[in-house]
């Protein structure tokens, strides 16, 4: 795992610094951070369902659902850092010497595989977010219903840190030259944004009428 640069400091300290001319913390660790609060309030509909006995029926499954939500957010906070590190290595191939013609091929090849881990971090942040868009889903069927709201506000920050993150894997693909690589990832793109875009509408659509 990355040195963790990002989840030690206060909230105020990441924001003064994602403001700041520092090239990171930049979008997709942005995105990243933004998913963990995704993934904390359908974590917290899920904890307030196990802890209330109006909903021992499903204390189990509840119980499940935060586990596995807390471990998204374990990852993503591995991925946040995984992202700078992908972008740091990858601004620095550009400094690699291209005087001759063994140094410019060996310059091109770093950079072409800088960038294809560069796009498949934040790819990865984006299939995390569609992991927390899954679980707000299921938990829209028989969550608390005193806090059924933020299921809604997690999988609508998901699938918003999702199309957010997903401009960090999008503003790479220009620039790599292995074109069944880039194939995938469109395809995988297409994929998430479906996927994410349907679990979401049904997740609000419950939790709209449970609302009232």
């Amino acid at each position: 795992m990355a040195e963790d640069k990002i989840y030690g400091m206060t909230l105020n300290d990441f924001i003064a610094v994602a403001a700041s001319n520092s090239h990171t913390p930049g979008g997709g660790n942005v995105s990243a951070v933004v998913a963990t609060l995704a993934a904390s309030m359908v974590c917290m509909v899920a904890n307030l369902t196990v802890s209330n006995k109006k909903y021992a029926d499903f204390h189990a499954q509840a119980q499940g659902q935060a586990d596995k939500l807390m471990a998204i957010i374990e990852k993503l906070k591995e991925l946040t850092n995984n992202d700078i590190a992908a972008f740091d290595h990858y601004m620095g191939c550009f400094k690699l010497p291209k005087e001759t013609d063994d140094q410019k091929k060996a310059r091109a090849a770093a950079l072409e595989d800088a960038a294809k881990k560069a796009t498949l971090v934040p790819l990865e942040i984006c299939k995390q977010c569609l992991a927390i868009i899954v679980e707000a889903e299921e938990l829209s069927k028989y969550g608390n219903k005193m806090a059924i709201s933020d299921v809604g506000v997690g999988a609508m920050v998901g699938e918003a840190a999702m199309r957010a993150c997903m401009l960090s894997v999008d503003i790479n693909i220009p620039g790599i030259k292995d074109q069944d690589f880039v194939a995938k990832v469109k395809t995988e793109r297409e994929h998430l944004f479906v996927a994410a875009e349907e679990l979401r509408l049904l997740a609000m659509a419950r939790v709209k009428e449970k609302m009232g």
